[in-house]
């Protein structure tokens, strides 16, 4: 995608959903993520109804690309997020306007995330998740062994399909640690969506069914990554 098509692209994408603030965030970021890396989407997103988005995570710059890649899909995300975000000026109104889910990490009240998540996907929205909950501790950047069973948890209590979304590339523009993205060479990221993951054999919410249905979307994930690496992962 050359940078002109790039920066026309962010007036065609849905807006509608997006709330002020989080709009705002976008019309703001778009041109400067365009001017920074080429951008290169694959794949595509169902265009109705609830959706669940599962990625690898390599970088602070993921959820400003897979919210560009998710958008020119034709679908607004909504995001899971740390809840002391919340306590942040400026992000709180983004991430309260935006419709995003706080996450109370550690506590009792973390189960109201998974809650906040099934209503959105029963309203019909796109929420997005990082299974890993957090950046990836492999050293080659293949997804790591360290996963979290809720976006499998919403898919089984939603039937809500889940694809795989792989970025490749976030993590030469901001490396994990890195206040600010290197801008030159000019980085290219590549983000591809997979087909849903296919969970329709399992039921019920028991620790092994949970498990199952998370090692199927952490494959796909995997397998997609691969393919789009041109690599073989790591067998775990």
């Amino acid at each position: 995608m050359s940078t002109w098509r790039a920066l026309t692209l962010m007036f065609r994408v849905p807006r509608r959903g997006r709330g002020f603030w989080f709009s705002l965030a976008i019309d703001l970021i778009w041109p400067l993520m365009a001017l920074a890396a080429r951008l290169r989407f694959a794949g595509k997103l169902p265009r109705d109804g609830g959706l669940l988005l599962a990625s690898n995570h390599l970088s602070n710059a993921d959820p400003v690309t897979v919210t560009a890649f998710t958008l020119a899909a034709g679908r607004v995300p909504r995001y899971l997020a740390k809840a002391s975000l919340w306590n942040v000026p400026v992000v709180k109104q983004v991430l309260k306007g935006g419709g995003h889910i706080p996450v109370l990490r550690n506590t009792v009240a973390a189960r109201s995330a998974y809650t906040g998540a099934v209503d959105a996907v029963t309203r019909g929205e796109c929420v997005m998740f990082f299974p890993e909950a957090g950046f990836s501790d492999d050293e080659s950047h293949w997804p790591s062994a360290r996963v979290k069973n809720g976006v499998a948890r919403v898919a089984l209590e939603t039937g809500a399909p889940v694809v795989p979304v792989v970025n490749w590339g976030t993590h030469e523009l901001l490396p994990a640690g890195s206040r600010f993205p290197r801008l030159f060479p000019r980085r290219t990221v590549r983000i591809v969506a997979g087909e849903p993951v296919d969970l329709s054999d399992l039921d019920g919410f028991d620790r092994e069914t949970l498990d199952e249905a998370t090692k199927r979307i952490m494959h796909a994930i995997t397998e997609l990554l691969a393919e789009l690496r041109g690599e073989q992962p790591p067998v775990r």
